[in-house]
């Protein structure tokens, strides 16, 4: 019983890690330069980096409750 909460928040924080990762590179699609001031980089970046955390952890959190539901669902039946 002492391995099953050990696991659970290296899951977590890889699964975060990863969807983050994935969502910062599926933003590097939209063209920002439209929507951006010019000379305004580090702002854009900073913006790029926390949309990609804020999409990232959603991600994450949905898959991660998911398999969290979905594990429970045999011990209700």
């Amino acid at each position: 019983m002492g391995n099953m909460f050990g696991y659970q928040p290296l899951l977590a924080i890889t699964s975060h890690i990863i969807f983050i990762g994935i969502s910062f590179y599926a933003l590097q699609a939209i063209m920002p330069e439209k929507i951006i001031r010019k000379n305004r980089v580090m702002q854009a970046q900073l913006l790029f980096i926390l949309l990609s955390i804020a999409i990232g952890w959603g991600v994450s959190n949905f898959f991660l409750e998911i398999s969290y539901w979905s594990g429970r669902l045999p011990t209700i039946f």
